[in-house]
């Protein structure tokens, strides 16, 4: 599990190392790792290190020391090395190491911003050592400029490797806020601990993949503000029978979903649910939605009943309703039943405050800039994007529940403030009928969720939505290696997923 801090912990996990003399052990352990970690990256993308091109813009402190230490290091290997200085106090012990490997040095200015920007598009790699997690606001000046040009060269398929020193310059550390311009980069390489920045908003877009080097800060980091599953923290979530188990034990789904203007809804909620594992599904809706889910999945119960007449361990309510008075009234059931629900697209209109954590509310940003202004909040859509972490945190404190927001790095956030960030998905999952897959992975590990009571906590729920992100990102990734996703055919992937990641167990029963 990954688990991230803000940078103002960051900072003040060092303060104790800083105040004991380390201040230049831990700059050398920094520099080192982001060394190591671009000259992999170039020699991946090139072949060697000897006769690259490294362009380092430096800033002030810290962060642009660093990377003119690292880029020393890979002027001693062969590099040519200039280094862009972006502010005039730049690290001076540093900035003699990088001079000493020969080095070259030259300072930015609004008048040779266009020439620096094209020397360094022609470079092999750029080392972003501008701003630092203590940075504030975007870039500015002839900095902004050249960023701009590694951008727009980047959507082009021409930008250089960008390694980000910490974090990309231009990201708030602590929210993955940008105001303005930041320089996006194909590796972060982060120091002592994932900044929460990285893992939300803008700032996971920008960050590329992310290298953490551990400099000694654990011992004073404190609680995380937020994690990231992966892949060995899933197992102990998904669904495994034992031998003693029967269809009922297994767990039972009711799905409330799809209307006659959406059917399809319904038809993948059930299928990503049945291909995650449940014992059993009960489908509520129309006839003729309950016809075509039996010809799809003969497995499936169905019935026009209402949602106190039938036995279940979790819900599914809201994808594909509609209109369907019916449905929204299934959703208002589910969500007032006590069980752990997940509340969807049409449904997620009809929430309303007193919810309890195990309801999942799974908007995307347009829907929750709905669902915060019926809750009296100032909000809109463009804003929500921007700083989504602080959004989702709002609307779980407001609502009760526990929110699923989906977007490029889709957020699981508690009631209580526990705060899940999963990035597996590929934006070929950006299509309609995406989401009604994820509410059936989801509606499918509360049903089998085994965790006893006691270990149950709020934060337990959040982490089950950032299990089901995790597996329905993973099966759209595999999915699109094939071309363009179409949500219905995922089932195939959703399985094969949960095969590979409970392969241990299915041994264990053989």
């Amino acid at each position: 599990m990954i688990r991230a801090y803000t940078g103002t912990a960051v900072r003040r996990s060092e303060a104790p190392l800083l105040a004991a003399g380390r201040g230049g052990e831990l700059m050398q352990r920094a520099a080192y790792g982001l060394y190591a970690a671009a000259a992999a990256s170039l020699t991946a993308r090139r072949g060697r290190i000897y006769g690259s091109s490294v362009t380092v813009l430096a800033g002030s402190g810290n962060n642009g020391g660093d990377a003119l230490y690292a880029a020393a290091r890979l002027a001693r290997r062969g590099a040519a090395a200039t280094a862009v200085l972006t502010s005039a106090a730049a690290h001076p012990e540093a900035l003699a190491a990088f001079r000493a490997q020969g080095g070259k040095t030259l300072a930015l200015t609004e008048s040779n911003a266009a020439a620096v920007s094209g020397a360094a598009l022609a470079a092999d790699a750029v080392l972003d050592g501008v701003l630092g997690t203590g940075g504030s606001g975007g870039l500015r000046g002839p900095a902004r400029i050249l960023a701009e040009a590694l951008n727009t060269a980047r959507l082009q398929g021409k930008a250089p490797l960008v390694v980000a020193c910490d974090l990309p310059s231009g990201v708030d550390a602590d929210s993955g806020r940008v105001a303005g311009t930041c320089l996006q980069a194909d590796l972060t390489v982060t120091f002592g601990a994932v900044k929460t920045g990285l893992l939300a908003g803008p700032g996971a877009a920008a960050a590329g993949e992310i290298r953490c080097i551990d400099i000694g800060l654990g011992p004073h980091l404190g609680t995380p503000d937020a994690y990231r599953l992966q892949a060995e923290d899933l197992a102990g979530l998904l669904p495994v029978p034992t031998p003693a188990d029967q269809k009922y034990s297994r767990g039972v789904l009711g799905v409330a979903a799809g209307s006659e203007t959406y059917p399809g809804a319904a038809l993948m909620a059930a299928g990503a649910a049945l291909a995650t594992g449940v014992g059993m599904l009960r489908y509520l809706g129309p006839a003729t939605v309950a016809r075509l889910i039996n010809l799809a999945h003969p497995e499936a119960v169905c019935s026009s009943d209402a949602v106190a007449d039938i036995h279940v361990q979790a819900w599914v309510a809201g994808p594909g309703a509609g209109k369907d008075e019916d449905q929204r009234r299934r959703a208002r059931d589910a969500m007032a039943s006590g069980l752990p629900a997940v509340i969807d697209a049409d449904a997620i209109g009809v929430v309303a405050p007193g919810l309890h954590p195990a309801v999942i509310l799974t908007p995307h940003a347009g829907e929750l800039t709905a669902l915060l202004r019926s809750l009296g909040e100032d909000a809109d859509r463009a804003e929500i994007e921007a700083d989504p972490i602080r959004y989702a945190r709002l609307a779980a404190a407001r609502t009760g529940a526990t929110v699923l927001l989906k977007g490029w790095a889709t957020l699981a956030a508690a009631p209580t403030g526990e705060l899940y960030s999963q990035a597996e998905a590929t934006p070929w999952l950006a299509t309609a009928g995406s989401g009604d897959t994820l509410s059936g992975i989801l509606g499918a590990l509360l049903a089998t969720d085994r965790t006893p009571d006691s270990e149950r906590g709020p934060g337990h729920y959040a982490r089950l939505a950032a299990a089901a992100a995790h597996l329905h990102g993973r099966a759209g990734t595999l999915a699109a290696a094939d071309g363009p996703v179409q949500p219905s055919l995922l089932e195939p992937r959703i399985r094969a997923i949960v095969a590979n990641l409970t392969k241990q167990s299915h041994r264990k029963f053989k």
